[in-house]
């Protein structure tokens, strides 16, 4: 049975009189090209939404929707950190989607006790906190970052597409799908894309190496995942 996302590892820390806990959350970061987006929520200690979960998990229409009303409360505090393309390539993407988080917290007006951070923990950094493995799919809080995370991204990868048009970016939103792997191939790499990422630096290789796994499986290739780690992300 699926975890239901809620309040759990919230009011464990409020029941120890910590009560400004912010979520933060990422997007952005196994893509090929664009920017990596965090984003840190603090939400209401009597928040309540019943369709709030993993960003991964809502379609497009419900995660705008749901974005609309997490930055239209007033009793919510939000605030993200963006880290383009450049930044990755020099400092690599795991530094940069640290810096974005440590970007997202520090435009928060005021400063949170604690923070809960999807994945793995963040060394260094400069408050308490609790890293959750899934925690997306687990912690409202997380799970509003999520949202927001993933829409800001969103929208910055459709604005590049009207400065791109011929890599569709609006459509996979540079994650790295067959389609994005043969305008890739067909034109080489433009300035947003992540040049230390192989399938950038090598398109035709691993273009080659997308298209047979998916025939073998007879199904959609926008649908199939990359080897290295890269997954598919076309919502």
């Amino acid at each position: 049975m699926p975890r239901r996302c809620g309040f759990r590892y919230e009011k464990k820390l409020r029941a120890l009189g910590i009560v400004r806990i912010a979520g933060i959350d990422e997007a952005g970061r196994g893509a090929l090209a664009g920017p990596v987006v965090a984003a840190a929520v603090i939400l209401p200690e009597k928040f309540r939404h019943r369709k709030l979960k993993d960003s991964k998990q809502l379609l497009p229409e419900l995660r705008e929707k749901i974005y609309g009303e997490l930055v239209a409360r007033e009793d919510t505090e939000w605030s993200i950190g963006v880290v383009d393309s450049v930044e990755i390539d020099a400092i690599n993407i795991l530094r940069a989607t640290h810096k974005a988080m440590h970007l997202a917290l520090g435009a928060l007006s005021t400063q949170p006790d604690h923070v809960l951070i999807d994945g793995l923990p963040v060394s260094p950094f400069p408050l308490p906190q609790t890293a959750i493995v899934e925690g997306d799919c687990i912690s409202l809080s997380i799970a509003a970052a999520s949202v927001i995370a993933k829409v800001t991204r969103d929208r910055l990868m459709r604005e590049f597409c009207a400065h791109f048009p011929e890599y569709c970016f609006s459509q996979h939103k540079g994650y790295g799908t067959e389609l994005h792997l043969t305008r890739l191939h067909q034109h080489g790499p433009c300035p947003i894309h992540r040049r230390s990422f192989e399938p950038v630096a090598q398109p035709l290789l691993a273009l080659e190496g997308l298209m047979p796994a998916c025939q073998a499986e007879d199904a959609p290739l926008k649908d199939r995942t990359l080897d290295a780690g890269i997954t598919v992300e076309v919502l």
